[in-house]
């Protein structure tokens, strides 16, 4: 496929779900992390014209060059930067691009990354073993796999990959080192654990696993995470789309420990924590793909989505008569005007 045509490259998963989590609304501001091939960005956008904007954000230079391209007809409301979302806090500092009404995670990769981007994402063709979202990051694949001691490998590939042979697969990585290519890889898993029997290939888990060490994917996950709820205003919603039980765990559990009040540890006699909610879980389950759709876009099939809406009590601002004033309007969601998000700002620089 050609690079040209980035319509051909990526379905977006759970775009209809997405839009109605996000309470998408015209004049809105949001912003999607993990930008990829511009298909959830661009019905952003399309829904909350006029007036809309959105920061896109992607690791992968390669995806914000598809993205341009997809998202030309709303230049002029549209900010791409190539960075990793650990990096989100910043960035929309940097951008003054906040607060704002929803932010997007979509934590699958797209399908230029699989099959175009010879980076060795892919068990299903040959490619230098690298991994890397970014070309610019120190650490790849093929470091891991060719540096790391037997132990250290078979705990990541459990750890990571959920892989329950992965003594069996370190053992024999070790034995067969050098490792520099991708199919060379798979055929040492194959051999380790057998090929395959079901719908997953062998060799899914292991690539996960090595995938997520090279990216700092679910360290980064969860500090990003924290940081996307301080950028939300008063009901701005929190939207993440994971692919794999670890990453759907750590949203999972972030949600529903900023949904409750008091986190002190089990037995405690009385509350000591003093921890606020400030997150309303709008759904209490995941939200799945229909049948239509996973047979439409098979890589839909593991997708899960998770929504949560930003609360911010009235005692997070300044106890002032301007800022009970400000509040007042917080809560008519006015919060979105010029005028009165330069003054939200302001407090959300100061918390």
């Amino acid at each position: 496929m050609s690079p040209s045509k980035p319509d051909s490259y990526h379905t977006p998963v759970l775009i209809e779900e997405t839009m109605e989590a996000l309470a998408v609304q015209p004049g809105g501001r949001y912003v999607d992390c993990t930008v990829g091939g511009g298909g959830h960005a661009r019905a952003i956008l399309e829904r909350s014209s006029p007036g809309g904007q959105l920061l896109g954000l992607d690791a992968d230079p390669e995806a914000i060059k598809i993205a341009q391209k997809k998202l030309e007809a709303h230049r002029n409301s549209v900010l791409l930067v190539n960075d990793n979302f650990v990096n989100l806090q910043v960035t929309c500092i940097k951008y003054d691009f906040f607060p704002v009404h929803g932010i997007l995670f979509d934590l699958g990769l797209s399908s230029m990354q699989l099959n175009g981007s010879g980076r060795g994402f892919s068990f299903q063709r040959d490619a230098p073993l690298d991994m890397r979202f970014n070309p610019g990051q120190e650490v790849t694949a093929a470091d891991i796999v060719n540096t790391s001691s037997e132990t250290e490998l078979g705990r990541l590939i459990r750890t990571y990959g959920e892989e329950i042979r992965s003594r069996q697969i370190a053992r024999l990585i070790v034995r067969e080192r050098p490792i520099t290519s991708t199919l060379h890889l798979v055929r040492i898993v194959e051999r380790a654990v057998g090929r395959r029997t079901g719908k997953i290939h062998p060799a899914t888990k292991t690539f996960q696993a090595l995938r997520i060490a090279v990216n700092l994917e679910l360290e980064n996950l969860e500090i990003a995470l924290k940081q996307a709820i301080e950028l939300l205003g008063f009901e701005g919603r929190l939207v993440v789309i994971s692919y794999h039980s670890l990453e759907d765990r750590i949203v999972k559990h972030m949600m529903q420990r900023e949904a409750r009040g008091c986190i002190c540890p089990p037995g405690t006699p009385a509350c000591i924590c003093g921890h606020k909610p400030r997150l309303k879980l709008i759904r209490r389950h995941v939200i799945m793909p229909s049948e239509d759709e996973v047979q439409a876009n098979p890589r839909s099939r593991s997708a899960k989505l998770r929504v949560a809406m930003r609360l911010i009590a009235q005692d997070d601002c300044l106890a002032t008569d301007e800022m009970e004033i400000l509040w007042a309007e917080i809560k008519a969601r006015a919060w979105r005007r010029p005028a009165l998000l330069r003054k939200l700002q302001m407090v959300f620089a100061m918390a």
